[in-house]
């Protein structure tokens, strides 16, 4: 059972375009960041013990997940944890690809929390290569980041998609947001934003505290404290 209140340091991580969006509603992937970039969200993941995505992520983006530089996953042997974080996605529908790369790259575990109602759906189709766990009607995300502390997260890395960090966001559950500013506009009403509406704790008055800028090639890195609990020195 779930230990309330008790959840993993949570850290967003996000790449979006100047007008704030996060693709640019095509069939093709749009590619936010450079390859310095990518080293360092390689760099966050090597140091996650889960990695968290939405299943929209999963749908439209097909990603990995996977720390890829041999020295980091022989570093997280060194240290005695697994090869490869977690990797975790939330879904409201269940209607997940079982031959998706989420879960066909790498031999890790992989956890799907689904809406009450899909279950046994769920289970059916993803159990051969997921863990599948309720996560409420609707899927509440601080159920789902007290029952990962349960499961020995303390490390949690979210990748998005909109939704999940919209949630994240207003319910007070992330703790620090790393956001890289690449230099193009999108511009498409369809296109997926950063976050979507809702009642965010940082507005009006109250702001975020920054905490580190930093230009990575023609991409600007913005590093913002989102808790009492944000560790500067966090990995």
């Amino acid at each position: 059972m779930a230990e309330a209140g008790r959840r993993p340091y949570t850290l967003l991580s996000c790449g979006m375009s100047l007008d704030g969006f996060l693709d640019d509603a095509s069939d093709q992937r749009l590619l936010l960041s450079n390859d310095a970039d990518f080293d360092r969200v390689d760099e966050l993941r090597a140091g996650s013990d889960a990695i968290l995505v939405g299943a929209a992520t999963v749908r439209n983006d097909d990603p990995r997940l996977l720390v890829r530089c041999p020295e980091r996953v022989a570093r997280r042997r060194a240290a005695g944890l697994p090869a490869q974080p977690l990797k975790i996605t939330v879904t409201s529908r269940a209607k997940l690809d079982p031959e998706a790369r989420f879960f066909s790259a790498g031999t890790g575990p992989k956890l799907v929390y689904c809406a009450s109602d899909t279950v046994d759906m769920a289970s059916a189709h993803l159990s051969p290569v997921a863990t599948v766990v309720d996560g409420g009607r609707p899927v509440e995300l601080r159920r789902v980041s007290e029952d990962l502390h349960v499961r020995g997260v303390r490390r949690l890395m979210v990748e998005g998609g909109g939704e999940v960090h919209t949630q994240l966001l207003t319910e007070g559950l992330a703790d620090e947001l790393r956001l890289v500013v690449a230099p193009l506009f999108v511009g498409h009403p369809d296109a997926t934003r950063f976050v979507g509406a809702g009642r965010f704790p940082f507005s009006g008055a109250r702001r975020a505290r920054l905490v580190e800028t930093r230009p990575i090639g023609d991409v600007v890195l913005l590093r913002y404290a989102l808790s009492p609990r944000f560790r500067e020195s966090a990995w």
